[in-house]
Formats: C-alpha cells, structure tokens, sequence
C-alpha cells in the first residue's frame, strides 16, 4: 500500500498544532472563553476526588461519583507529573492523550492512504474547543481508539484495551459489539473479561467503596441537554411547572412527570441493545469497517437514548468516528458528519448559550433542538447501513438471488 503524500499529513498536523495552541491559550485563560467556568471542574471537582483517593477510598458519600473504578488512576494521575500544579499536570495529559489519538490515526494513514480519520479528529475537538481538556474524557477516548485500531490484527490486545477502557468510564465496552465471529471474537471478549475481572478485583481489593458508583445514578431526574428534555423544554411554555436545578453534578429537569421520561429514556436504550444484539445475530457479511461501525453505531444511539448526554460525551463519538473514517469500505460517512455538525451545536449550546438552555427560551430550544435532532438523524441512517451493509436481504424465494444464507465471512475491503 502507497502511504499518503508527505504534504497531505502535514496540513492535517499544522491545523492540529494551530487549533490545539488555540484550546491551550483558553485553558491557560491566556485568553478568556466564554463561560470559563465550564475549566473549573479540574480543580473544583476532580482535585477533591483525588484527594479523598489518595486516602486508599472512593468518595462512596459523594452522588456525583458516578464513575467505575478506574477513574482513580485518571484522577491520580495529574499529582505525579512532576514541577506542575494538579490543573496544570491534568491539562497537560489531556493535550498529550489529543496528541497520541493524532499519532495513532496519521500511523494508520501512512499505511492505509487514508486521511479522513485524521481530519475527523483534528476537526472534532477543535469543534468542541476547550471542553475537551477540561474533562476527562479524552483520556478515555485515547484508549478507546488504541482498542479500535487494535482489534483487526491483535484482538485479545484489543479486547484488553477496551476493558481497561470499560473500568474507566464504562462505554468502551461497547467497542466489541462488531468483532468478526469466531476466534477473533473469542480472543477479544475472553480478553476483555480477563482483564476487567482483574482490574476491578485488584481495586475491591485495595481501595474501598470501588463499586458504589453503581447506584449513585438511582433518583437521577433529566438532564436539561438530553432528548428527553425536549418535552419539558417545550413543556415550560405550556405551563408544565417544573424547574431545572444542579442535580448530580448536572443542570437537570426535577418536577411533574420527569420520572416517566426517565424511564422512557433508559427504555430507550434497553431497545438500542436489543436491536444491537439483534443486529449482531443476523450480520452475516463481516469487512475490514465492520467492527469500527458496530462500534461507532452502539455509541451513537447509546448517546442519543442517554437520559444525560453532557457535552464532552462528543469526544467518544468523534474518537470511535475518525477510526470509521480510517476504512474505505466504511457505511457511516454520513453519520459521522451530521455527528461533527452535532459536535458544533454542542458547543453553542454549552457553554455558549446554555444560560439560553437552561431558561427554555427560543433561542435555547432550537439551538438544543437541532443539535439533539441531528443525533437522532445520525442514529437512525448509522443503524440502518449498518445493517444493509451486513445483513442479507432475503427475496421471495430466499435470498436474494437464491439460495441458502451464506457462512459468516470476514471480507476485508481495501482501505
């Protein structure tokens, strides 16, 4: 394979380096971005953590802990970057997580002669702005993507990544929905499971209150960003008498009938993992996309189901998005650029104009209106070309062109 022209990966670092300098100047404060208190949780929020970790327990008292286990080691981390303050030493391994999910995909570039995946990133956070380093998740989705791009050659290492990714925030485990049938997906779950059972042993063991996080989310009401929030949105000016309070960590709607929305959200994504489970019993047709579309596909509507779907949710769909755009052969091109429109509307309506969202004005209902619209469009075209791309479409007499359903292949496309 002939590695992409020299000038190509230049112009795609060169608008790295411009756009990061630029998030950097913002978390810095060198200059003022609008609502900098969205910078604040680094050290209002994940200091405290640390320092009640650092004790050998997990803030099990604290409902906003809502994260597994492994998020102890993310939130330790910053201490030990020596000669700088926790924010300081938090910002910077942020940039440096940017920085690698950048080296992963322009090494996969060079190899595949493909450039989408790179742009994708680079284009993505710059889209979200500073809110990527302010939050922990791009440390996450640096994992998340290691996994991705692990899986096709070396699935148990792969699987293990995502598993560690899994005990830091959960969703990575959703990246092996699209492992090919047979030995790469035993190699992948076995892996996975090994490693997970492992990791969460060794912190039972070491640290106290490792698993409470599991019920801190019980009585959680609707987070004011979320799709089912469109109701009360609409609902406030048709006299609904609610109010929106900081409640487990984020703006949420708390009043008449939010528990019954609640709970049409999360059935909402009982649905998306059984049509997920579906999906995956009837996929026949396997290629070189398939694991990173399944992957990217399960985020998507996880995300849009969501109850919470706070901002820096993003950077997961744009992380799993640019190892889709890695894969010629891929049938999520469209999904992933009415996500990248989405991540734009995020940004607008958090932090720009949220005191907009939060009121329930016009402005703020259409800004979250489009942005949540744009999801569930992104959502509905990924499931189904990922579905028409993997499963056989039977004609009157069978299948189509006749005959029995093929074995489970593994095809794989040229990238």
């Amino acid at each position: 394979m002939t590695s992409p022209p020299i000038g190509r990966s230049g112009r795609a670092l060169a608008v790295w380096v411009v756009t990061r300098a630029g998030i950097l100047l913002f978390v810095f404060k060198v200059f003022r971005f609008p609502q900098q208190v969205i910078l604040n949780d680094v050290s209002h929020v994940y200091l405290p953590w640390f320092e009640v970790l650092r004790h050998g327990a997990f803030p099990a008292h604290d409902v906003t802990w809502q994260y597994p286990p492994g998020a102890a080691a993310v939130m330790a981390a910053p201490a030990a970057v020596p000669l700088v303050s926790y924010t300081t030493g938090f910002f910077a391994l942020a940039f440096l997580a940017d920085a690698l999910v950048l080296a992963a995909l322009l090494y996969d570039a060079r190899r595949a002669a493909r450039m989408p995946g790179v742009w994708v990133w680079v284009a993505g956070v710059a889209l979200l702005g500073p809110l990527v380093y302010a939050r922990y998740d791009v440390l996450v989705t640096a994992v998340a993507v290691a996994a991705l791009l692990a899986l096709p050659r070396r699935p148990a290492l792969g699987g293990a990544l995502a598993a560690a990714g899994a005990l830091l925030k959960v969703w990575p485990v959703l990246l092996l929905i699209g492992t090919p049938p047979g030995r790469a997906t035993r190699r992948a779950w076995t892996a996975a499971a090994g490693a997970a059972a492992a990791l969460t042993a060794l912190f039972a063991l070491t640290m106290s209150g490792s698993l409470s996080f599991l019920t801190m989310q019980a009585d959680r009401g609707t987070e004011v960003e979320s799709l089912g929030a469109m109701v009360f949105h609409l609902g406030r000016h048709l006299g609904w008498q609610g109010r929106v309070r900081m409640h487990y960590g984020s703006m949420e709607f708390l009043g008449p009938h939010v528990h019954l929305v609640s709970a049409a959200a999360l059935t909402l994504s009982l649905l998306a993992l059984c049509w997920l489970l579906w999906w995956r019993l009837r996929a026949r047709t396997y290629s070189a996309a398939t694991p990173y579309d399944a992957a990217f596909t399960a985020l998507l509507v996880f995300t849009t189901t969501s109850r919470v779907i706070s901002p820096q949710y993003m950077v997961w769909l744009i992380g799993a998005g640019a190892v889709c755009m890695t894969v010629r052969g891929s049938s999520q091109r469209l999904p992933v650029l009415l996500m990248l429109a989405a991540t734009l509307f995020t940004t607008l309506e958090f932090p720009l104009f949220f005191n907009h969202v939060t009121a329930s004005d016009a402005w703020g209902v259409l800004l979250i209106g489009v942005r949540n619209a744009l999801l569930v469009g992104a959502s509905l075209v990924a499931c189904r070309r990922l579905w028409t791309s993997t499963v056989p479409v039977r004609a009157a007499g069978g299948v189509r062109g006749g005959g029995a359903l093929p074995e489970t292949s593994s095809v794989l496309t040229s990238r």
